[in-house]
């Protein structure tokens, strides 16, 4: 067993690593050729947190503001996945102890990282052994229930890195400006969007149609394959498959959006745990956000195309497939 994954940040400008598989992006190991998805075969993932303060946050404020963000996920109602606090703990997060920890640790080095996920994974049955968060002290953080307007809200970054915990990686649902040398946040259709709100904000605080998709996704609720539904389909140009290309689905009568990507070797997309309904798709390249925050560097996504839209509208029916889409795209 080793700390095979060091990814998942939370960052000012740039993020972790995660491995793609098929559906949202989720984090994935090889395990004799295959690819195992991520995810906590126990329930309840049961969590620790660290004895360690911040200057502007007690332990007991901590451990409220990460409880308030475990019960976020917990509370989706289409998903099983559970969260028990086993209590405090003097270790520090990123050992290999066997324990899931979330504490503070000062990383000025990391100038950027306002926190990051670690895990720890059998390398023989690709089982999940524990994952911990830190949150960096280089930083200051707040618990009020408004936000402090210099200080980053710990609840909402909190929530990110649980996601991540729980297995889901980046979405790309979500716009920037460059400004300063870094990106700032103007909108999110994601919790799991990889650059954080700025200081003051409590905006990351509520779970995104996107961020509802992929959990139930992962950890789907017995009803929920019966009353949802699924986009699939392929993305090609010049009648070759596209990798990397973001698709997002659009609810007409919801007006929301859940994201995903082709990740197929011939371009394959799926979007699952929908609502049933009429859908608009569009296709676009990844060309306005850091690769690295969503892919490995070891794999090759292309930019080259036009954003595109299905030539028709899809629905969703419930307990079923939309059909293969066929979406093509043309170079810029």
């Amino acid at each position: 067993m080793r700390r095979a994954v060091v990814a998942a940040l939370v960052v000012l400008l740039v993020a972790g690593q995660p491995q793609p598989a098929l559906a949202y992006l989720k984090f994935g190991v090889t395990i004799g050729g295959n690819q195992v998805t991520l995810k906590w075969a126990q329930a309840p993932v049961r969590y620790s947190v660290s004895t360690q303060s911040a200057p502007q946050v007690s332990v007991a404020d901590f451990q409220d503001a990460v409880a308030r963000a475990f019960n976020t996920w917990q509370s989706v109602p289409s998903a099983t996945v559970t969260y028990q606090f086993a209590g405090l703990t003097s270790a520090l997060p990123g050992r290999d102890d066997g324990l899931s920890v979330l504490g503070f640790q000062s990383r000025p080095d990391l100038d950027r990282v306002l926190a990051a996920t670690s895990f720890l994974i059998d390398r023989t049955t690709g089982a999940l052994v524990e994952s911990d968060i830190f949150f960096n002290t280089a930083f200051d953080w707040s618990v009020s229930p408004a936000g402090t307007a210099t200080r980053f809200d710990l609840e909402s970054i909190a929530l990110h890195e649980i996601g991540h915990l729980s297995g889901l990686g980046h979405s790309a649902l979500g716009e920037t400006e460059l400004r300063d040398g870094g990106r700032r946040v103007l909108a999110a259709e994601a919790v799991m969007f990889p650059i954080a709100f700025a200081s003051g904000s409590i905006a990351g605080r509520t779970l995104k149609a996107d961020d509802i998709a992929g959990i139930t996704d992962l950890y789907p609720e017995a009803d929920s394959t019966r009353t949802s539904g699924s986009i699939s389909g392929r993305v090609t140009k010049d009648n070759q498959p596209v990798f990397g290309a973001h698709i997002v689905a659009f609810s007409v009568a919801r007006g929301t959006s859940v994201g995903t990507f082709s990740l197929g070797a011939q371009g394959q997309f799926s979007v699952a745990a929908l609502q049933p309904g009429v859908y608009i798709l569009r296709t676009e390249p990844l060309d306005d956000a850091d690769l690295d925050s969503f892919f490995d560097n070891t794999r090759t996504v292309d930019l080259d195309f036009r954003v595109a839209f299905a030539d028709r509208v899809v629905v969703v029916p419930r307990g079923g497939d939309s059909g293969e889409i066929a979406v093509k795209v043309v170079r810029k």
